[in-house]
């Protein structure tokens, strides 16, 4: 089975500068209790999968720890955006933590929508931590089978079907 992960650079610089920030407070003794505060509020992108059949566009988003109260779903000018937060738990004192590797903060994702998606069809499903946005196309951009006669008095019939529309998410 062969996985395919988008890339992010931006992401992987901003991880190198959270190290690098981290390797000088530690170095120079500097941490804070803001230090540390600082390393559980920041912004990031949950990762998304979207796939799409001759019914739906569909999206899953992981967002584990997040409470459905605070995830926001709209659709505007044929934009879905999706935004929502993770708050940090403060189950412990924060001078506890020895190491914070999980991302808290807000986070917001804007996919642009083809113009086969329904805007007035769309679901929103949150189960086990994932997202699920579902956006169903239009009737007008489902595949038709068309049949095709070979000839005009011959008995062969081919058939054909229109090829399915891909649509783009940023």
């Amino acid at each position: 089975m062969t996985l395919l992960t988008r890339w992010d650079p931006f992401r992987e610089f901003v991880t190198i500068q959270d190290r690098m920030n981290r390797l000088f407070r530690d170095s120079y003794g500097t941490e804070t209790r803001e230090g540390a505060e600082a390393l559980t509020n920041t912004s990031f992108a949950p990762p998304v999968d979207v796939y799409e059949d001759e019914h739906n566009v569909t999206l899953k988003i992981e967002v584990p720890g997040i409470d459905e109260k605070d995830i926001d779903v709209r659709i505007e000018n044929n934009t879905l955006t999706v935004h929502g937060e993770r708050k940090f738990e403060k189950e412990e004192k924060e001078e506890n933590y020895r190491r914070v590797e999980r991302q808290y903060g807000s986070f917001t994702r804007t996919f642009t929508l083809p113009n086969t998606v329904d805007q007035d069809s769309v679901q929103a499903n949150y189960d086990k931590g994932v997202l699920k946005v579902t956006l169903a196309k239009k009737a007008e951009a489902k595949p038709k089978q068309i049949k095709v006669n070979v000839g005009a008095g011959s008995s062969k019939t081919l058939e054909g079907k229109e090829p399915k529309s891909v649509g783009k998410a940023a």
